[in-house]
């Protein structure tokens, strides 16, 4: 028996489904983030440079630009819960090859970043895929919730993948990558037996016209393209997160637990940003209230990148998170809500990109500005350039800036001409 279900036979999908992909999902967050911190650490050990950690972002986020058009088109025409489930197999499969490399003793600079961007390849099929998925599950009306206890669900991971992984390093990466292995096979076989609704729709044929319908619809809606922009230029100039191993270990004088602990809060920010918002589901001004979050964003990385007390650290990674998680929930659900199921693939394709570019290319950002400028004015430079997007982006998109309800019924053209018709 199929495990898809046609939406005219079913208006509703029941709640397991829901629950269980949470969980896969979550296995697999909590894998992603330990590979995270094994890689930094062991990298930074083996190198000493902070290009080598920007590289590592830069490196992973190549194969997403490579593979946009692809991995959109195949997230629109084939099951998405296979594609995310054979991804995962590709990731479990590189930190087993990981493990047994650091246990034999032949993993190197150069290794490492082939792995990485082996996992890239995975990761830019997994996250897309990954975005499309809540709306198969629950109504559209529940779609902000779900977005956000999905958020939850991820930053509660990111918060224990990232502790775990400091802690288990200790008895060395190999153990890291091997419980990393165990949680994405996990993850794959749970999420390629969930039940899942899908808009049965025509298969256009394949052109240039389909593999770019993504971008052409983003660009044909401002207030989305004013989103993921703005997501992408504001993370990608205030990514210091991935200097965090200079600052445990140079600067805050940590262990790896330590960086651990730092590259868990954000998530802890985000989680109780995410836990309110699906006790508070945003009603109105969501335009004001994302700039508002972005600004906030700034001044943490600021804050951040000029403390040397690991307690006021913590708290401005954990005010970074809380910001970043409104603005992802607000810029995911516009994303999600404005784009009919027929192109999320495309569209989440298009976003995932962004996303990687903000968050891959910011790590690279801030690895070449911390080799040139030291660390502490490359992160400081990089929470000003993020308030200078704030008020560039203000000017560029104002419906944006003046969005006020997350879905906004567009009057029908076609019912409009009917109307002017019949009078």
């Amino acid at each position: 028996m199929s495990n898809v279900l046609d939406s005219s036979e079913s208006s509703t999908i029941p709640p397991r489904s829901f629950r269980w992909f949470l969980v896969a999902r979550g296995a697999a967050v909590v894998s992603f983030q330990m590979v995270g911190v094994a890689v930094a650490w062991q990298m930074y050990e083996l190198t000493h440079r902070p290009l080598d950690l920007g590289l590592v972002g830069l490196v992973q986020f190549i194969p997403s630009m490579l593979l946009v058009l692809l991995v959109g088109h195949t997230a629109d025409r084939y099951d998405r819960r296979r594609i995310i489930a054979s991804a995962q197999l590709l990731e479990a499969v590189a930190v087993l090859l990981l493990c047994l490399g650091t246990i034999s003793g032949w993993v190197s600079r150069e290794i490492l970043f082939l792995f990485i961007f082996g996992v890239g390849i995975a990761r830019a099929f997994e996250a897309p895929t990954n975005q499309t998925m809540v709306p198969s599950l629950v109504d559209q009306e529940a779609l902000p919730k779900a977005m956000a206890i999905n958020a939850s669900v991820m930053q509660g991971s990111i918060i224990v993948g990232p502790m775990l992984g400091g802690f288990l390093y200790v008895a060395g990466p190999a153990v890291v990558y091997g419980v990393s292995f165990v949680l994405f096979i996990f993850s794959a076989l749970v999420i390629s037996r969930i039940t899942i609704r899908r808009t049965v729709s025509r298969r256009e044929p394949v052109s240039l016209s389909t593999l770019f319908a993504g971008f052409s619809y983003i660009r044909s809606k401002p207030v989305l393209m004013g989103a993921i922009s703005f997501d992408l230029f504001a993370v990608l100039l205030g990514g210091a997160t991935a200097l965090l191993p200079i600052y445990a270990r140079d600067i805050l004088f940590a262990s790896p637990r330590g960086l651990g602990l730092l590259r868990s809060a954000p998530a802890v920010g985000a989680f109780a940003a995410s836990l309110y918002l699906t006790r508070f589901p945003l009603q109105n001004k969501v335009g004001k209230s994302m700039f508002n979050a972005v600004i906030w964003f700034g001044l943490a990385t600021i804050a951040f990148a000029l403390s040397r007390s690991m307690v006021l650290s913590f708290l401005a990674l954990v005010l970074l998170g809380w910001a970043d998680m409104l603005s992802v929930v607000i810029r995911s659900s516009l994303v999600q809500l404005e784009t009919p199921d027929e192109m999320r693939g495309r569209v989440s394709a298009v976003n995932s990109v962004f996303i990687g570019a903000s968050n891959q290319l910011g790590e690279f950002e801030s690895g070449v500005t911390a080799a040139w400028f030291g660390v502490v004015p490359a992160a400081v430079m990089g929470g000003v350039g993020t308030l200078v997007i704030v008020a560039l982006w203000r000017h560029l998109f104002p419906a944006l800036a003046q969005r006020d309800r997350l879905h906004e019924k567009e009057a029908d053209p076609d019912a409009n001409d009917a109307v002017t018709a019949g009078a």
